[in-house]
């Protein structure tokens, strides 16, 4: 009897089985893992997206809804806009909205200068101290923001910039995860294109400028969304630096809804969709530049 006809007969107690049924199992199989995979994310997704609703179906009830007998209220019993119009004619919705605006382009506009400058001159430009440098920004993260606040009081108060704009800008416009992605980003661009403009006689800016840049839409979309994200929805350091009521953020105005002698929850979520929209609205506009971002900078 021959080695091949050996493998060809099945050990004893196990039928034979033929190739289309262990297809037919690995398909079971990996059917059935799609499919807790699949009711997996759902729930997921519902946990993540039901206080989203929740708000909306708040925001666009009628009020006084908010603690109807009856239990959860899935739908408004009518679709009403008298939250937004309240909100409006008692508190400068306007002003905190052009408030929050001003101060997150600003912000924004400052990180992402200085951390594709700083992030181009880590990766490609060798000076001395240049890992040490890179690793202690990285260590400012690690730095929680509510244990330098008094000090950042101060200098700003020393400035005679506290109660102005200026107070909240400054100290927003640089960020070390910024500055990470940056220069991770940047060490992702072929060598070969750096070492063709300096052999062209290109400089350290020219070539940052018409080689570099052009290839960064990617890495600013990000570090757009981020910053701007994270100055619209700053809170605590805006509250200590913007003493004037007319300089109020969105954030903070919120606060000084809830303070009233009777909050009014419902007028409460209104502002909070009004402050919600843009973020969303900006991220689903920009939103495969920012996955592409991530992928080119090594983030995963």
């Amino acid at each position: 009897m021959t080695s091949s006809t050996l493998t060809q007969i099945a050990p004893l107690g196990e039928p034979p089985q033929s190739p289309s049924s262990r297809r037919r199992r690995r398909r079971d199989g990996s059917a059935l893992g799609l499919g807790i995979r699949i009711a997996l994310a759902v729930v997921a997704s519902a946990v993540i997206f039901f206080p989203l609703y929740w708000m909306v179906v708040i925001a666009f009830s009628p009020r006084g809804e908010v603690f109807r007998p009856g239990g959860v209220q899935f739908w408004p019993s009518t679709f009403s806009t008298e939250n937004f119009a309240s909100l409006f004619a008692r508190f400068p919705i306007a002003e905190w909205f052009t408030n929050s605006l001003v101060i997150g382009a600003f912000v924004t506009a400052l990180t992402v200068i200085v951390n594709l400058l700083a992030g181009y001159a880590f990766a490609r430009i060798r000076f001395a101290g240049r890992g040490i440098l890179f690793i202690l920004a990285l260590a400012t993260m690690m730095i929680p923001v509510q244990a330098i606040m008094v000090a950042q009081f101060r200098l700003v108060t020393g400035l005679q910039l506290t109660g102005t704009y200026w107070s909240v800008i400054l100290p927003g416009a640089a960020a070390a995860f910024g500055l990470f992605l940056a220069r991770q980003f940047f060490l992702s661009i072929p060598e070969e294109l750096i070492e063709a403009a300096r052999m062209d006689g290109a400089g350290h800016l020219r070539t940052f400028l018409q080689i570099v840049l052009p290839l960064s839409k990617p890495l600013i979309a990000v570090l757009t969304l981020l910053t701007l994200l994270g100055s619209w929805n700053d809170f605590a350091w805006p509250l200590i630096a913007l003493k004037d009521p007319a300089l109020f953020t969105l954030p903070i105005g919120l606060l000084y809804l809830k303070g009233q002698s009777t909050p009014d929850y419902s007028a409460s979520m209104a502002l909070a969709l009004i402050s919600v929209v843009p973020m969303v609205l900006l991220f689903l506009l920009f939103q495969r530049y920012f996955v592409q971002g991530f992928a080119r900078s090594g983030i995963r």
